[in-house]
């Protein structure tokens, strides 16, 4: 699809871009060779990069991992475009707004249990990129290893273009439609859905609603995959089928267009003369997709005990160490319980690895209260942590017939390495200060045998 040379502030049009996310098609499955092409033609047969391009346009390769990784983990795609990305001037510095990266280095890492209410409204104008916040993180992105948690919260669309150097984004909205426009094409994105921006695609994001407000996990590591299934056999958790990557769509735009790229933890800006966004056709497998965590295929137990939480493992980064994730990506989608004898709630838990957690609609089983849409909590390596007490007394009384979690949607960003907060969120004043008393009022149950 071509913006043909129309105004930008006609593309921006709030009713017709629900229009146009609603009626978007997509190309299924997670981690295929895919094909697609915008102007029939656009697309070379037989080689990646013939001496003239079809259609006078030129060949790029986009390379997202290393030519000699092994074929299983190679990522890349070519893209057959208006203007080579190499049609640029230079870069300059500019401001880097409320986004941090590792290594972090502004607060010492912190053993406590942490909790944040949502963020307040954004000031009027502020787009995406502008209303990112970055609550922490660890590792070093000029190593690529680690990852950062940021929020978001805009009530503007962005006309300026971005990319991100340091790592993939895996945007979780909570609040409010997202329509992202990518090189690769359209993708539209709202609560109860994810989106992940491979590492050095460009995109902008266009508002479908007044505000929108949501999580988004930066991950400087291996890219995102499907964990691998083990025992449970071919199928289960995410199918791949339900991962959507775009169709290719372009933008045929002459004129100035800034440009903004994330890079070794940096903000640096340029103007174009024409819009990055001008893939007329692609083929490959770094690309950008999106899934609807409504279609998560839950695994759970079956007789009794509350199984792990890695079993709701959506995505998965890997690292150096077999079953040790630089981050995973879990959801704790709509579910049925019903084990016998069993406290049916997360149970009490210290963990090497550290959790992130948010909440993305209605409540969750482990707290009663206090963890609200849009907020947060941060349980670092060896923290306790578990149900309060008002769900402890409820699960533990509770008649245990089969009952269905449908009240809820959570998620967790879980990752090898503690999280160090930055400044801005150690002394937020969204930041809850009596977290702990959730735990406080846990009787003493313990009766020696006679």
């Amino acid at each position: 699809m071509s913006d043909g040379g129309t105004s930008r502030a006609s593309v921006f049009e709030r009713e017709g871009a629900r229009k146009t996310a609603e009626g978007l098609t997509y190309l299924s499955g997670f981690g295929n060779e895919h094909s697609s092409e915008a102007v029939p033609g656009a697309l070379p047969e037989g080689r990646n990069s013939p001496q003239r391009a079809p259609l006078g346009l030129y060949a790029e390769q986009l390379s997202g991992t290393a030519f000699t990784e092994p074929r299983a983990h190679n990522r890349r795609s070519w893209l057959y475009r208006i203007h080579p990305s190499a049609a640029h001037p230079a870069f300059t510095r500019t401001d880097n707004g409320a986004i941090r990266t590792a290594p972090f280095t502004e607060t010492v890492p912190d053993p406590n249990r942490l909790r944040w209410n949502p963020r307040p409204e954004p000031a009027p104008g502020t787009d995406f990129l502008a209303g990112l916040w970055t609550l922490g993180g660890n590792g070093d992105a000029t190593q690529r290893t680690g990852m950062a948690v940021h929020l978001y919260h805009a009530n503007s669309s962005m006309d300026r273009v971005f990319s991100d150097a340091d790592g993939e984004l895996l945007i979780v909205p909570e609040r409010g439609g997202l329509l992202l426009h990518t090189e690769f094409g359209l993708l539209h994105v709202e609560p109860a859905h994810v989106a992940l921006i491979p590492r050095g695609v460009r995109f902008r994001v266009e508002l479908l609603d007044a505000s929108a407000r949501g999580y988004v996990c930066e991950n400087y590591g291996a890219p995102f995959h499907l964990p691998d299934l083990g025992p449970i056999g071919a199928n289960g958790l995410a199918n791949a089928r339900d991962f959507r990557a775009p169709v290719a769509a372009y933008e045929d735009v002459e004129g100035p267009v800034e440009v903004v790229n994330k890079f070794c933890g940096n903000l640096w800006t340029a103007t174009y003369d024409h819009s990055p966004l001008d893939v007329v056709a692609w083929h490959g497998n770094h690309v950008p997709y999106i899934y609807d965590l409504r279609r998560f295929n839950v695994i759970g137990t079956i007789s009794y005990d509350h199984p792990d939480p890695s079993i709701f493992t959506v995505l998965t980064s890997p690292s150096d160490t077999p079953g040790l994730a630089g981050v995973d990506f879990v959801v704790f989608a709509p579910r049925w319980l019903v084990g016998e004898d069993t406290f049916r709630p997360p149970y009490f838990h210290r963990n090497v690895m550290s959790e992130y957690m948010g909440l993305v609609e209605g409540a969750y089983d482990a707290k009663a209260e206090g963890f609200v849409p849009g907020g947060g909590s941060l349980h670092n390596m060896m923290s306790a942590h578990g149900p309060d007490r008002e769900t402890f007394d409820r699960a533990s009384a509770a008649e245990l017939k089969p009952q269905k979690i449908d009240d809820g949607l959570a998620f967790m960003f879980e990752t090898r390495w503690p999280v160090t907060l930055t400044a801005q969120a150690a002394g937020a004043e969204h930041l809850q200060q009596r977290y702990d008393d959730v735990w406080q009022g846990l009787e003493r149950h313990f009766r020696p045998l006679q």
